[in-house]
């Protein structure tokens, strides 16, 4: 597992994977697994996990148990060892297994599912356990093993009983010689104890002498004759039990081969079935992979977080933009974004599940990361030096079919310094036409993000009301610095406020004002181009030698109005106490306002009539509306600086052209036409 796949924890799933195994095999497995760059295997692998997924949710765990040393016993039996009594029965225990697989599998063939092929490949094993389960029972060579051992161990019963019925009709006809009433097996002898004062009454051999010397216990002579009769029945037993456990084992080495075939299918099925319990425990799906660089995921899941921490992630990369630049406050979810981005990618191409709705992801040849802190008091690098050193390996590794995730690029540096190089770092990458997606805190970064094709901007949502991230990723928007607000909602004097502004930004008050109303009129859908243009002709055009007292007129004529210059300033019109109109007159010329049903946004070039009509544009296009159907989205006030010459906006140049004329000159028919129509 490379370094750039540990940044991504990639090796917590495979320990969350190994709970799932049974075998020592599959666990192995899992340790070394790696992304699949071959996409006939990697579609066939995901084709397991899913087939898996629909048996295990249709019919429960396969009946999967340990096979430890199996492989040990079977060459082992090949090679003509005897295997023990436990061996036999774990062998036994291993061909049941294989039949239960092979009838829980062959629902799978009903369903005609690929995997099925591993039931009908495993091996019929059923003449070796009923052989094992014939001569072995609970833990025993059972006696019809084979008509020797039965006769052997009759005889030996026999004897036994013999022995028994001596010894009790000695201590019944001599009771006066005992202290006790009982037989008693002393070192593999069969003794009666005999008090001292009588020990020359029984004949026999003295085995033992109890603590006080006051007992002894004697074998009798006639019992010592039919133990050794006994002796010689344990060892053709035993013999005879040896030659069982060997039979039993050249049986078990004659299906060496059956015995490592199902060993090597219970072990791929105990690592498939082990993909699939993760699947469900996560609610995966299994993803899309394609060729086509694109990366699409609906509400996906961080793997390693719990359902009720994580808040769904949605993220599309490829289609038309080959990088994201994602902003937002400190822990906000930016890295958790990065990681699943990343995760995802290395379990698809693993042959995993993914934890979402939806996911649709690229085959990569590599996943690149930069995330964390890599320093090292070993090697002496700092966190910048060890981020540098990161980011030039993955320079130098990626290619065209490369993922590259980078946290926080640029940082841990001087800022200005830091922003430079994560711009030339982001350059570097988009010019090596890789998918990559990084985050950042430098506001220039998302400027230039904005300004380049093929980058697109995306921020972590965050709740300015209850001060609290909402690790919602939203694609498309740059994200802002809250601390201002912060600061500003947990009571930060204004004047301090200002300060940290002027500081930070070194603006004053007034461009603070200037860079808000820009901001404003981008909410708004106005071009800024024009506005600029706007602020270029201000200055040329309210110049020296303009006339004071200029008069105006404006002449209504129904849908074609017409503005002319005139002698003289056409009269306030007198204010009427109905509320219809006082709202009416609240509606100024570059106000924003929202258009009722439409729910379109227009600039209001007009004020309202006697009517109560509002000249409104609309993408260009200029209509009398009602102000019932208006509602102020943004004041003009509030957007645009003060004697903004707002003809910019609403007039073609040659009308601006001639208005300025007007207002140096008086010229006879010049006429400024405004084409209304009624909406």
């Amino acid at each position: 597992m490379n370094k750039y796949i540990e940044m991504l924890e990639f090796d917590k799933m495979t320990e969350k994977l190994k709970e799932y195994t049974v075998t020592q095999k599959a666990r192995e497995k899992f340790d070394e697994m790696t992304p699949i760059m071959d996409e006939a295997e990697l579609w066939k692998r995901q084709q397991e996990t899913t087939e898996a997924r629909m048996l295990l949710d249709r019919d429960g765990t396969p009946p999967l148990s340990n096979t430890d040393q199996m492989d040990m016993i079977a060459e082992g039996a090949y090679k003509g060892e005897m295997l023990s009594i436990e061996e036999l029965e774990q062998v036994s225990r291993f061909a049941v297994l294989g039949m239960r697989l092979t009838r829980y599998l062959k629902k799978s063939d009903e369903m005609g599912l690929k995997i099925s092929e591993y039931g009908r490949g495993l091996a019929d094993l059923e003449i070796l356990k009923e052989e094992i389960e014939r001569c072995i029972r609970s833990g025993q060579i059972d006696d019809y093993a084979s008509k020797e051992l039965r006769e052997i161990r009759k005889k030996k019963d026999r004897i036994l009983n013999n022995i028994r019925m001596k010894l009790d009709n000695m201590l019944k006809s001599k009771k006066e010689c005992f202290s006790e009433s009982f037989i008693s097996n002393r070192n593999g002898h069969y003794t009666l104890p005999v008090k001292k004062e009588h020990k020359l009454k029984i004949s026999g051999s003295v085995i033992d002498v109890s603590s006080s010397g006051a007992t002894y216990f004697i074998e009798p002579s006639s019992v010592s004759k039919l133990k050794a009769e006994l002796g010689e029945l344990d060892i053709a037993q035993s013999n005879e039990e040896r030659r069982i456990l060997y039979t039993l084992s050249s049986c078990v080495g004659e299906y060496k081969a059956e015995i490592l075939l199902n060993l090597e299918y219970i072990e791929e099925l105990d690592y498939i079935f082990a993909k699939a319990k993760l699947s469900a425990a996560m609610q995966g799906v299994e993803p899309e992979i394609n060729t086509g660089r694109r990366i699409r995921i609906v509400n996906g899941r961080h793997p390693l977080l719990g359902r009720e921490y994580c808040v769904p992630l949605n993220l599309e990369l490829g289609e038309h933009h080959r990088g994201i630049i994602i902003t937002g406050p400190n822990t906000g979810g930016k890295t958790v974004a990065l990681k699943t981005v990343g995760l995802f990618s290395i379990m698809a191409q693993c042959g995993l599940h993914v934890p979402c709705e939806e996911a649709d992801l690229a085959m990569n040849t590599q996943v690149l990361c930069d995330i964390g802190d890599n320093q090292s008091i070993l090697e002496n690098l700092s966190t910048f030096s060890a981020h540098i050193k990161n980011v030039i390996d993955i320079l130098e590794l990626v290619d065209k079919e490369s993922l590259v995730l980078m946290d926080e690029v640029g940082s841990g540096t001087d800022p200005a310094e830091g922003m430079g190089i994560a711009i030339a770092i982001l350059e570097e990458l988009k010019n090596s036409n890789c998918s990559f997606i990084a985050t950042t805190h430098y506001p220039e970064v998302k400027e230039y993000a904005e300004k380049t094709e093929g980058i697109q901007n995306a921020r972590m949502a965050f709740d300015k009301e209850s001060l609290k991230p909402l690790y919602r990723l939203e694609i498309g928007e740059a994200g802002e610095s809250c601390a201002f607000y912060i600061a500003k909602r947990l009571g930060m004097p204004a004047k301090m406020l200002k300060r940290a502004y002027e500081a930070t930004y070194k603006v004053d008050s007034k461009q603070q004002d200037n860079n808000e109303k820009v901001k404003l009129r981008r909410e708004n859908g106005l071009d800024e181009r024009l506005f600029e243009k706007g602020l270029e002709e201000i200055s040329e055009n309210m110049l020296e030698n303009m006339p004071e007292n200029m008069p105006e007129k404006i002449e209504h004529k129904g849908s074609g109005q017409i503005l002319k210059a005139a002698g003289t300033k056409k009269a306030p019109m007198e204010k009427e106490e109905s509320q219809t109109q006082k709202r009416s007159e609240g509606f100024h010329i570059g106000d924003s306002v929202m258009v009722y049903p439409q729910k379109k946004i227009g600039i209001v070039y007009q004020p309202a009539d006697v009517k109560g009509d509002v000249g409104v544009q609309i993408q260009k296009k200029k209509v009398l509306v009602n102000h019932k159907r208006l509602q102020i989205k943004t004041k003009a006030e509030d957007m645009y600086p003060e004697d903004y010459d707002f003809s910019i906006i609403f007039d073609t140049v040659e009308n601006r052209k001639a208005r300025h004329l007007m207002e140096r000159k008086y010229v006879k028919g010049l006429e400024v036409p405004v084409n209304l129509k009624e909406s």
